[in-house]
């Protein structure tokens, strides 16, 4: 088999992958109940999804066409560093506008980690 065979068989293998991420992410935003778990399925797995067409895309300017190209690397590191970060203040915005100081766990000992400050004189022990 060809060099150039296996590396368009890898590339393949990195597409087919990311695109089975991408859509288990697409029906877990539509089929999950609540807005934190639909939350949950476009962050992880659609990322991956995303990252994995990212990947292939590189091997194929590597590999394949025989320069490297920072486009992809840039769009990578991109996507990594704004999914959490907008997943963590789409959380906080849903915990703000739909749940109490009553529905929420005790925060322990230290009382100023929790998303809803509460008077430390009103927390039960």
């Amino acid at each position: 088999m060809e060099l150039v065979t296996v590396y368009e068989i890898l590339i393949v293998l990195f597409l087919i992958v990311s695109g089975v991420f991408g859509i288990v992410g697409s029906f877990g935003l539509i089929k999950l109940n609540n807005p934190m778990s639909r939350l949950h399925a476009p962050t992880k797995a659609t990322t991956l999804g995303v990252g994995g067409v990212l990947i292939a895309s590189v091997l194929h300017s590597i590999l394949i066409e025989g320069y490297v190209s920072l486009n992809e690397l840039l769009i990578t590191l991109f996507l990594l560093l704004t999914a959490p970060i907008t997943a963590h203040f789409i959380a906080k915005a849903h915990i703000h506008r739909h749940e109490t100081a009553e529905d929420l766990p005790s925060p322990g000992g230290d009382h100023g980690w929790a998303t809803l400050q509460c008077d430390p004189k009103d927390m039960v022990e």
